[in-house]
């Protein structure tokens, strides 16, 4: 997926339809000296609907759409006739999309489910017709209800990528060569920092035929919550995983620091983080021998399961899997 076309934000203008006005009709047919009323309602506004297709991975088919407006509902007939419906307009969005108001930054809805529909925003009621207000003390009304206007509203909507796993780390920790060894994924990889720039996702193979799916996040800087490196552009698509697989590199002066400085960002950004499972994964571990990796394990954060691996060299990649699967189990 190229990275132009990972696009996990859009801000949109939509506005639903107005609600048909009623009639104020009377009946009138040959030898029916006075007809009574027999206006119908107005049609119903269409609404604003999104629907979650999973076969969608970004937002990039609502990159160009900056004005999303839905049909209005037909006016009511005579004959107690109501107004056609005004057609909804249907927008299908990659699971994981979360709506909210662009003015007040409240969350609207998300869409988690293949098929799910939820309305966005609604459309006007239709206006009732003059039958509606016919009494014993009023028999001929001529008057009829105006249909109700539609919702005009600006809505951001953003992608929070849904995985199983995250990979959690500072740039160039290795996250994208543990993707593309432990799964069919090809990310892009490099040596130099940053050279991921999209999530990207991989479904790992695991025994008896099972499977979980890992996501890399781009790489986290201290002081990211704040907006440095690439700031919270993808921390939010860690909220989504079950298990966080943090990840520092064997060659690192501090690991235990580097993991400190990875949860606090993780905190600031939304303390709920913390309460999801995680494992510790050092990686690049083929450039240390057992006596320096020894010494490694004595400085480690403790509370936390710890895997040496090497992607390049294949170390240790059953033993993650097996600590991965009993997290997501946990």
């Amino acid at each position: 997926m190229a990275s132009s076309n990972f696009i996990d934000y859009v801000k949109i203008y939509f506005r639903s339809g107005n609600g048909g006005p009623g009639s104020a009709h009377f009946r009138r047919e040959k030898f029916i000296e006075k007809g009574g009323p027999d206006g119908g309602n107005g049609g119903r506004g269409g609404h604003i609907i999104l629907k979650g297709n999973k076969n969608l991975w970004t937002l990039l088919h609502l990159r160009y759409r900056k004005h999303i407006f839905a049909e209005h509902g037909a006016h009511g007939e005579g004959g107690c006739r109501t107004g056609a419906q005004g057609a909804d307009e249907i927008i299908e969005v990659p699971l994981g999309t979360v709506a909210r108001d662009a003015e007040t930054g409240e969350k609207i809805l998300e869409i988690l489910d293949d098929g799910q529909e939820a309305i966005l925003v609604k459309g006007g009621r239709g206006g009732l017709g003059n039958d509606h207000f016919k009494s014993a003390t009023n028999q001929a009304p001529h008057y009829a209800q105006p249909g109700e206007e539609g919702i005009e509203k600006t809505i951001i909507m953003e992608l929070k990528v849904l995985a199983d796993v995250g990979l959690v780390g500072f740039p160039n920790a290795g996250k994208s060569t543990l993707l593309s060894v432990v799964s069919a994924a090809k990310p892009k990889i490099a040596d130099y920092a940053f050279t991921t720039l999209v999530p990207n996702l991989g479904v790992v193979s695991y025994r008896d035929h099972r499977s979980f799916v890992i996501a890399d996040i781009p790489g986290i800087i201290e002081g990211a919550a704040e907006g440095k490196g690439l700031g919270t552009r993808f921390l939010r698509h860690i909220e989504r995983n079950s298990v966080l697989l943090f990840m520092i590199p064997a060659e690192a002066e501090d690991i235990k620091k580097e993991y400190e400085i990875l949860l606090k960002e993780l905190k600031t950004f939304n303390p709920e983080l913390l309460d999801k499972e995680r494992v510790l994964a050092i990686t690049k571990s083929d450039l240390i021998d057992d006596e320096l990796e020894g010494l490694i394990r004595k400085e480690l954060p403790s509370g936390i399961p710890v895997v040496f691996i090497s992607a390049v060299a294949q170390k240790g990649l059953d033993v993650l899997k097996d600590k991965l699967w009993e997290a997501l189990q946990g």
